[in-house]
């Protein structure tokens, strides 16, 4: 594992929690020699993000569409920053360039990223770790749609183990150090 995708909100009106711990992941991020590939944005905790990897040592690059390539939003001065046509194109150049996926609190666009990586896990696209942060338990709600789906049969409970719920970051990275992919669709077939 080389390149870590984190996903993850660009709002500046957030408690200082978040904040805080977007600029711990990066730190962790650089101190174990990860590299950062992320949504792009110098605001919010993305901007927390990319200046804590940086500070830390690790390479950061920012994708971001080019409808979104504005001043103020995106810099090239602190990151790599790769500018893509649409939403669509950026989302698979994080895919393709990323060994592993986190997801800290967001929002739509921080949900949707994360489920489109667990979705095509499960479709064998790939086999790569996805944790998501549950920093201060903003994901309980998102965590109990996913048991709602799994006791109410629209998933196999086995898919549990396509992505992992950390409680901070240094869990995450703990997890994704010690990231083994398993087989479940073996299981799955035989069940």
């Amino acid at each position: 594992m080389k390149t870590i995708c984190v996903f993850c909100g660009s709002s500046e009106d957030l408690d200082e929690k978040y904040y805080k711990e977007a600029a711990v992941l990066g730190k962790l991020l650089g101190e174990n020699s990860y590299d950062l590939i992320h949504g792009g944005g110098i605001i919010g905790l993305m901007g927390h993000l990319l200046k804590a990897a940086r500070k830390a040592g690790a390479e950061v690059t920012g994708v971001v569409p080019e409808i979104l390539d504005k001043p103020n939003i995106v810099n090239n001065t602190d990151q790599n920053l790769v500018v893509t046509d649409d939403m669509k194109n950026r989302k698979e150049y994080m895919r393709d360039n990323s060994d592993a996926f986190i997801a800290l609190p967001g929002g739509f666009g921080t949900i949707e990223e994360v489920m489109e990586v667990i979705t095509l896990k499960q479709l064998k696209y790939h086999t790569k770790p996805i944790v998501i942060i549950n920093t201060d338990n903003f994901y309980c709600h998102l965590i109990a749609q996913f048991e709602s789906i799994f006791s109410e049969k629209f998933a196999n409970p086995l898919y549990e183990k396509l992505y992992y719920i950390a409680k901070n970051p240094a869990d995450a990275i703990d997890y994704i150090k010690n990231y083994s992919f398993t087989n479940i669709y073996d299981k799955y077939l035989k069940a």
